[in-house]
């Protein structure tokens, strides 16, 4: 299973965070990409730097052949293409994609992608969208479902769901 997570909290060249999320889902079904499921959109408080607009949030599930690497390369374009500029980590951004898992792939730093994606664990707005679309996915590293995770967050912590 791989499974990337969308976020925008800027509106860009592609509309509103909701229509620049839902753009993107179209862009994750071409080029090497089929879409397989979609999570519905979340709103959520800003995780990191909390001084900005709310996010709208989801998780895909997508088939492709592409290896890791190329994948993220992928992704990076789509983010460029919906106006992103890479500048204030966790800042405004018109479109942010995350390789999440890769088929169970388990990768370190100073690997690119490190996978699964570290910050699965603690992300509410994350956990949300990928119970409702994989229920039975579990993290490579802990064997935890999304929502057993997501059952030990505090619902009211930093990007907590609006």
């Amino acid at each position: 299973m791989i499974l990337i997570a969308l976020g925008s909290n800027q509106s860009g060249p592609w509309g509103t965070p909701g229509e620049t999320v839902r753009k993107a889902f179209g862009r994750l079904n071409g080029g090497g990409l089929r879409l397989r499921r979609a999570s519905r959109l979340v709103f959520s408080a800003p995780f990191g730097v909390t001084g900005q607009p709310a996010f709208v949030n989801a998780v895909a599930e997508v088939e492709t052949a592409l290896a890791p690497e190329a994948l993220l390369e992928r992704l990076h374009l789509i983010e460029r293409m919906a106006g992103r500029r890479r500048t204030l980590r966790w800042g405004p951004r018109t479109l942010d994609l995350d390789l999440l898992d890769y088929h169970g792939l388990v990768r370190r730093p100073p690997a690119r992608p490190v996978l699964p994606h570290p910050g699965i664990a603690e992300r509410i707005f994350v956990l949300a969208p990928l119970a409702e679309i994989a229920p039975r996915w579990r993290h490579p590293l802990t064997s935890r479902t999304a929502a057993g995770m997501l059952r030990r967050l505090d619902p009211s912590g930093q990007g907590g769901l609006l």
